[in-house]
């Protein structure tokens, strides 16, 4: 008898394989199999790292974000496999990729890796995070490509457009959302968290970013395209943060910005803020926050004398709330929801609303004050300190402020003015997104005020209503019953 051996795996590894080799289907059916996802890979990139270390791999961005992807964000690990000469050495490996890529899917191989050594001992070898470095290369590369392909696709598309009609154009924008848009949609938090994290990819990462803007129209835009937008002598970049677009839009700290037709971003995102606060400046143009008290905008020499003059018109009223304020913070019944008033001052940014609060540069914004109450570890002690101080920033064309000018300087114990300074104070804060730890005495103001708009006395005492005693029901009802009863009579003769 002779035996001949027939060679059964006869196929080569995928990514052993020339890239021109490899078709699309086989490509997408290989995702499936590693990632046990039942759609086609988004984008992907096949290639051989040469050099001192080298390895073969293919990685595949996908098209959903799993479900819970930021629930266990802490401690899921890589999905990326590790092969050493073709044999699986682990599933999930920690060391391949950052926490904030663990949804990117594939493999990797090398033949330089040691086969006869433990995982914990793979973990603290050099050459593994010389492969990390390369694979993070690579991810951001393929980002990067699909972010470019998409922006350049976009200005191709709006110089055709003058030559198409509106319906056309209405249908490709719907049909033809661009790589790069399906992919935000999915994983924006997990680039801006990278943004947050990853030291030495954070300028990279900055290019990916994407931001709603005052002048957007709805979309969102990168970094770049705000400095293409960019006035001459504007010298920082603008943001804001709030609840959602709506709220901000209505914001009072917006109103000097939409009249000097500045743009500003529009930060919804609870992880926007924090991200845009670590990369700190883009391209030599730092961050501002738009709703703190730093801000600075250009001005004449003229605006900035009348700016001046107007401060000395006020100082009676601002020094007299600065002083009501600190009572009403430290003392009064606004004791205990933790608010410091640092100072009053004539606002620059305010064009139709009476007055503004603002917080100290370094302090937290409005949404990032709720953003660490709803924390449940949240430190109270350590929020009051972190919180900052607020400026009331008051506008000195608004007839309510004049008038109150007005009343101060006649008297400064004038009881209307005092009602109405704590007021204001109070419906600033709400405005400008801060939560008012008790409403009661705002909320008796307001039942006060209506009272007055009604003509009624606020200060009336409360009486019960008298209701008159129901006699003569139980005569009606009996009435109405004799008159079934003739009618039943009539009825039963015919």
């Amino acid at each position: 008898t002779v035996f001949e051996w027939e060679q059964v795996n006869t196929q080569k590894a995928i990514w052993l394989r020339a890239k021109e080799d490899v078709t699309e289907e086989e490509y997408n059916e290989f995702y499936k199999s590693i990632s046990k996802d039942y759609l086609d890979p988004l984008a992907y990139t096949h290639f051989n790292a040469e050099g001192e270390i080298e390895f073969k791999s293919i990685l595949f961005l996908p098209k959903k974000a799993p479900f819970d992807m930021m629930d266990n964000y802490w401690t899921k690990k890589s999905e990326v496999k590790l092969f050493v000469r073709r044999v699986l050495v682990a599933e999930k490996f920690d060391e391949l990729l950052p926490r904030y890529l663990n949804f990117v899917r594939g493999v990797v191989d090398s033949d330089d890796l040691p086969l006869n050594v433990s995982r914990e001992q793979l973990q603290q070898n050099k050459i593994m995070k010389v492969i990390s470095k390369k694979l993070v290369r690579k991810v951001l590369e393929l980002m990067k490509k699909l972010a470019k392909d998409e922006e350049s696709g976009g200005d191709d598309e709006e110089e055709e457009s003058e030559e198409k009609e509106e319906k056309e154009e209405k249908k490709e924008k719907k049909d033809e959302e661009g790589l790069w848009t399906k992919f935000w949609k999915e994983f924006n938090k997990n680039l801006k968290m990278g943004c947050y994290e990853d030291d030495s990819n954070r300028s990279k990462l900055s290019k990916l970013l994407r931001f709603y803007t005052t002048k957007s129209e709805g979309k969102e835009v990168s970094l770049d395209k705000y400095l293409d937008r960019m006035q001459e002598s504007q010298e920082s970049i603008y943001y804001m943060s709030g609840d959602s677009i709506e709220t901000m839009k209505k914001a009072p700290s917006l109103q000097i910005f939409l009249k000097k037709d500045l743009e500003v971003l529009m930060l919804p995102d609870h992880l926007d803020e924090p991200c845009l606060q670590k990369l700190a400046d883009y391209e030599g143009k730092k961050f501002v926050s738009i709703q703190k008290a730093d801000v600075k905008l250009d001005e004449t020499e003229e605006e900035k004398k009348r700016f001046t003059k107007i401060k000395d018109m006020y100082k009676p009223l601002t020094d007299w709330w600065k002083k009501k304020l600190t009572d009403l913070t430290e003392s009064g019944a606004m004791k205990e929801a933790g608010v410091k008033v640092e100072k009053v001052e004539v606002s620059k940014r305010l064009t139709e609303s009476p007055v503004v609060v603002v917080t100290s540069q370094f302090g937290y914004s409005a949404q990032q004050e709720k953003v660490m109450k709803s924390q449940a570890f949240q430190n109270k002690e350590q929020l009051s300190m972190m919180a900052g101080r607020k400026t009331l920033e008051i506008n000195a064309n608004h007839p309510v402020i004049i008038d109150l000018l007005a009343k101060v300087k006649a008297s400064e114990s004038d009881e209307a003015a005092s009602k109405t300074a704590e007021v204001l104070f109070q419906t600033a804060l709400i405005e400008s997104g801060f939560e008012i730890a008790d409403p009661s005495s705002l909320v008796s103001h307001v039942y006060k005020l209506m009272s007055k708009e009604l003509g009624v006395n606020p200060d009336a005492p409360l009486k019960e209503i008298e209701v008159p005693e129901d006699e003569e029901e139980p005569e009606e009802e009996d009435k109405d019953d004799d008159e079934e009863e003739d009618t039943k009579e009539e009825k039963e003769d015919l």
